[in-house]
């Protein structure tokens, strides 16, 4: 259905529940000096809150999950950015966001990573099976052995994954609690683990990991 104004109420709804996280947002205010002159606070509020709950997404999926156009996207994003409210990086192929001042490198690539459905299934295994083997991903992941070395690679050069005598997460109480803080934006195995993580809180001490930079 589409009202008055021309604005489908379906996505006029998703994006009034986004604009309320993101309005409670410490940013908020940021955002919203950026979208008086357009008026399109609503746009912008939503992309901050979808951002506050999602980090790390890549445009595709902010447009589509918020339901605006590509040059709306755009548009927003790049006021956003230069208000300083939002940040970009790469990571690979994609254009990833996160809110500005909110994570370290390694927390952004662990979180692109988080954001690709088998190098997450691979790190939320490990993060709960410590022991697991390349064998025991794949059989877990329902992939085969040759995939699981692939991302594996890919995971060891981001920096996430040891690979010797075995496979070892990086700075792992930092990646769970990635996993714990934006577990419903996920998948449900993610889900499960932050819902039991204190079971796996006993690594050892991360002295170059910052909790408060989550």
């Amino acid at each position: 259905m589409t009202s008055s104004d021309g604005v489908d109420d379906e996505k006029r709804a998703t994006l009034r529940r986004f604009a309320a996280v993101g309005a409670s947002t410490p940013l908020a205010g940021l955002s919203t000096t950026a979208s008086a002159e357009s008026g399109d606070s609503d746009a912008r509020d939503a992309i901050t809150g979808y951002l506050s709950t999602t980090p790390g997404a890549h445009f595709s999926k902010i447009r589509d999950d918020l339901q605006l156009g590509t040059g709306e996207t755009q548009h927003h994003l790049r006021r956003l950015e230069d208000a300083d409210t939002i940040e970009r990086y790469s990571d690979g192929d994609y254009k990833r966001f996160v809110l500005a001042d909110r994570f370290d490198e390694f927390e952004k690539q662990a979180l692109g990573y988080l954001r690709r459905d088998t190098p997450r299934g691979m790190l939320v295994e490990l993060l709960s099976t410590p022991d697991a083997t390349a064998g025991d991903l794949a059989e877990a992941l329902s992939v085969s052995a040759p995939t699981v070395s692939k991302y594996a690679g890919e995971l060891e050069e981001a920096g996430l994954l040891s690979r010797e005598g075995g496979y070892t997460v990086e700075r792992p109480t930092t990646v769970l609690l990635l996993v714990v803080r934006h577990a419903d934006s996920f998948d449900e195995r993610a889900t499960q683990v932050a819902r039991n993580a204190d079971q796996y809180l006993s690594y050892e001490s991360e002295t170059d990991a910052d909790p408060d930079t989550v």
